[in-house]
């Protein structure tokens, strides 16, 4: 503890972090404020009657994103969500399309400034559909227009205001990566989460206690410390893969080009695909909650099979749910670990794998060891996805509790803090003060090989 409070007064007395720590936690106290101020012409109280007891859909999901914002009717109700999508189509266009591909690796400072150029105008289309569903929303299902205001004129002004929104949302976010510390947009996303936690937390203690459960609610809290320690455990996983190189004629006698550090090895990381798979997991699950949408409007009863794939906690949705984030797992790092690029990055450094040829051979190599590391990663990541539904359906838990028990919620929340963390730690050692942990050990991003897989 006493090496905590030291590491806190070494961040106060180094003045350029204390000035970014400040600078983010002002934008992010901007961002909170924004999801208070509700869109002219909501009734808050009929919006919070039709939220009552939701949670369990995709509404709930993106209410939990946006920090309650979604389900409070405010500016800020779409949040940076849009942004995130854009940021995600314009990734996979660079695994399918040669010009965006070539933007990507190949045209550097360049490339990547046209590349949020099209992200920030895919962005603001984005939030003109969604703000489109959102107010229609707000209109036909919640009823929480109020009714001496004119349709069109709500849904011009709720238009340009939810657009205006998510812009301003996206600029915070960029301000935050450019002058303050960390990610913005992933600690947009962050704050947002972490700010429903209280309520969650007041809510399932409230339960407990009125059962008389409390024992339960300590196991509750103890059992969610250990899900967080095992995702740190599995987001900093890596498996080292060793590298040598060839030494070269320096002067009179020889030098190894790298005596030490990142390059001695090639990290492969156990989810190198991060939280995508579940996030494309949990978009084809809310396919069949569409589909019973529709149905209801037209009269139509569900099936069985799509009722189970309608429930959240239903074993046969958790089954399923499973299966597509492992096979996505695997997908995507396929997609963004080419062992092709490792084996030519190497040959140009003059370094191989002891043991293994160069070229093809080397490829050939890390591709098999990144397939075994990836199996046990997908199968952790398929538990962590499924985590929140049986917390509710056996364990009785809360469903806004529960869902900080795992799935993207949870798995964000990791990386983003470990990233920052990571930052923190670089100006720490830089400064030569001791770093926020004895050893260390914060994973971050640094070294060349390990950026070659990164993604956006």
């Amino acid at each position: 503890m006493k090496q905590f409070f030291t590491s806190l007064q070494n961040i106060w007395e180094i003045d350029e972090l204390r000035k970014r720590i400040l600078y983010t936690l002002g934008l992010l106290f901007v961002y909170r404020v924004g999801s208070f101020v509700l869109l002219p012409g909501v009734v808050p109280s009929q919006l919070e009657a039709a939220a009552a007891g939701g949670g369990n859909d995709l509404l709930g999901l993106i209410n939990v994103f946006t920090g309650g914002a979604f389900s409070k009717g405010a500016v800020f109700a779409l949040g940076i969500m849009p942004y995130i999508t854009a940021s995600i189509i314009v990734q996979l266009l660079g695994f399918a399309i040669p010009y965006f591909k070539k933007l990507q690796t190949r045209e550097g400072e360049s490339g990547r400034k046209q590349l949020n150029q099209i992200t920030r105008f895919l962005t603001i289309a984005i939030t003109l559909v969604q703000g489109g569903a959102y107010l229609t929303y707000l209109d036909q299902q919640a009823q929480a227009i109020d009714p001496n205001l004119s349709s069109s004129l709500f849904y011009i002004a709720g238009l340009i205001i939810l657009t205006g929104g998510t812009v301003f949302a996206m600029w915070l976010g960029e301000k935050i990566t450019d002058k303050g510390i960390g990610n913005g947009v992933s600690l947009l996303i962050t704050i947002g989460i972490i700010a429903t936690l209280p309520t969650a937390l007041i809510g399932e203690f409230s339960s407990r206690s009125n059962s008389g459960g409390l024992f339960l609610f300590a196991v509750e809290l103890f059992a969610l410390f250990g899900v967080v320690m095992l995702t740190v455990l599995l987001v900093q996983g890596i498996r080292k893969i060793p590298v040598q190189y060839v030494k070269r004629m320096v002067g009179r006698g020889t030098a190894d080009i790298t005596s030490s550090g990142a390059g001695d090895n090639i990290p492969v990381k156990v989810i190198a695909a991060g939280v995508m798979p579940i996030i494309f997991a949990q978009a084809l699950m809310f396919v069949p909650s569409t589909i019973a949408q529709l149905g209801a409007g037209n009269g139509e009863q569900p099936g069985w099979l799509l009722n189970q794939l309608n429930d959240f906690t239903s074993p046969v949705y958790n089954v399923v749910y499973f299966i597509l984030v492992v096979v996505f797992t695997y997908v995507y790092t396929a997609l963004i670990v080419d062992p092709q690029q490792y084996s030519e990055f190497l040959k140009s450094r003059n370094g191989f794998i002891p043991g293994v040829k160069p070229g093809t051979p080397t490829a050939d190599f890390i591709d098999s060891v990144t397939t075994r590391i990836t199996l046990p990663g997908a199968m952790a990541l398929g538990l962590i996805a499924i985590l929140p539904a049986v917390a509710a359906r056996f364990l009785g838990v809360d469903m806004s509790f529960a869902i900080f028990f795992g799935g993207t919620s949870l798995l964000i929340m990791v990386a983003v803090v470990l990233d920052t963390l990571q930052q923190i730690q670089s100006y720490l050692l830089m400064r030569r003060y001791d770093g926020l942990v004895k050893s260390g050990r914060v994973q971050g991003k640094a070294g060349a090989l390990q950026q070659i897989g990164s993604t956006i």
